[in-house]
């Protein structure tokens, strides 16, 4: 695979520390930050999304090495290289694994989709509300602006709007 872009770094960073103090500072779980194995039932081969996040009472299925299990939360972040990947092979995995909430996240488009599973276990776009944001179903009272991912505004500030920090 080709080397991730600068445009991806600094998305896939942002999301990290955003989502992972979150997460800490209202003890809902782990965000972790690739590469780190998902291993999925019926799949032959584990995946490494971007990011992924567990709920608290399924952090036990990290192991030192791989998560045991699906994630609630996996975050892809698109190169030019993994688009098919990412929207097709990927996607169609991690809904029959039953990963709560996938996000695609392309920074070369500024365009961001999000799936929720649901109740028969099929992905359904979420579109973010008229006002530009995204809430999520897997981390409990996170939201996200969307387009803090093409201009993103300090961590700290985030949080403050979040009501973290």
């Amino acid at each position: 695979a080709s080397p991730v872009s600068l445009d991806h770094q600094n998305v896939g960073g942002f999301l990290y520390k955003l989502l992972s103090i979150y997460a800490e500072q209202n003890k809902l779980g782990q965000v972790v930050l690739a590469p780190y194995v998902m291993r999925m039932r019926d799949i032959a081969r584990g995946r490494e999304p971007d990011l992924i996040f567990v709920q608290a009472d399924r952090v036990h299925l990290l192991t030192r090495h791989y998560l045991d299990g699906a994630a609630d939360l996996a975050v892809e972040v698109i190169s030019p290289e993994s688009v098919r990947r990412d929207r097709k092979i990927k996607f169609k995995e991690y809904e029959s694994a039953g990963v709560g909430e996938y996000w695609l996240i392309e920074p070369r488009r500024k365009k961001a989709v999000f799936y929720q599973l649901d109740g028969n276990g099929r992905y359904q776009e979420v579109k973010p509300k008229s006002d530009g944001i995204y809430r999520s179903s897997a981390v409990d009272g996170f939201w996200l602006q969307v387009d803090w991912l093409w201009h993103p505004p300090t961590v700290l500030e985030a949080l403050r709007q979040l009501q973290v920090a």
